[in-house]
């Protein structure tokens, strides 16, 4: 059983027990977290698909973690002026745990 949900603006498609990284979500380790906008859901029988959402489901997550991603560096240059930049970002993640999806 598979469901595609939205989390912070962003498509996933969840299994039960799965681990997934989101952008940050409010809330400390441990919390519990539900999302309601769930688009499609599988049962390996039939496949529910939304209107543009499944109405009563949803899916029910906990916090596993807050990370921070690897460093994306971006570097501007133009040459024969004298001009570069190198700018670097680092993303905020939060791990999520699928432990229920519920129709």
């Amino acid at each position: 059983m598979y469901a595609i949900v939205e989390i912070a603006g962003q498509q996933f498609k969840v299994n039960k027990d799965k681990k997934i990284f989101v952008h940050r979500q409010e809330g400390e380790v441990g919390d519990q977290l539900t999302f309601d906008k769930v688009y499609l859901i599988d049962n390996e029988t039939d496949i529910k698909v939304g209107t543009p959402v499944v109405s009563g489901a949803s899916v029910n997550t906990s916090i596993v973690s807050h990370v921070r991603g690897d460093k994306v560096l971006v570097f501007k240059k133009k040459r024969r002026k004298s001009y570069q930049k190198m700018n670097g970002h680092r993303q905020d993640f939060t791990q999520l745990l699928i432990e229920d999806i519920i129709v």
